[in-house]
């Protein structure tokens, strides 16, 4: 059994609103409105996450590192990139179902939560590999 993921940030994660200014930062909200935020990384989209994924990651106790972002942002570009419209992006022991065009992440779950392990209305999987 797996771990959930937590943050492990030191550096709270900046809005998009506040980007453009240093000083100002995010600080005292919860999990759910930091991801309610748009969030970007370097080199890729703005990715959202709809109420219901917020609800399944709170209730699910899945929180995702900077890195996790990241590569879960990365993997929606390759979908994208290859014509996908509805896709379950793997990551590690997590599953996300992302609407690619409008880049908002669905829903979310961990190994412990993924029911038969059968996934629908989807047209395409994408591996969130790490880095190498």
């Amino acid at each position: 059994m797996a771990d959930p993921i937590r943050i492990n940030s030191s550096e709270p994660i900046v809005s998009n609103s506040t980007a453009r200014n240093d000083q100002n930062r995010v600080e005292g909200q919860s999990f759910a409105d930091t991801l309610a935020q748009k969030i970007s990384q370097p080199g890729t989209q703005t990715l959202k996450f709809s109420n219901h994924a917020q609800k399944r990651l709170e209730t699910r106790d899945i929180s995702l590192s900077d890195d996790g972002l990241a590569r879960l942002a990365m993997a929606v570009d390759k979908a994208e990139k290859r014509g996908g419209r509805e896709s379950l992006v793997l990551m590690d022991e997590m599953a996300f179902i992302v609407n690619v065009k409008d880049r908002i992440v669905v829903t979310a779950m961990d190994a412990n939560q993924r029911g038969e392990g059968v996934f629908t209305q989807i047209d395409s999987v994408v591996l969130a590999d790490k880095a190498k």
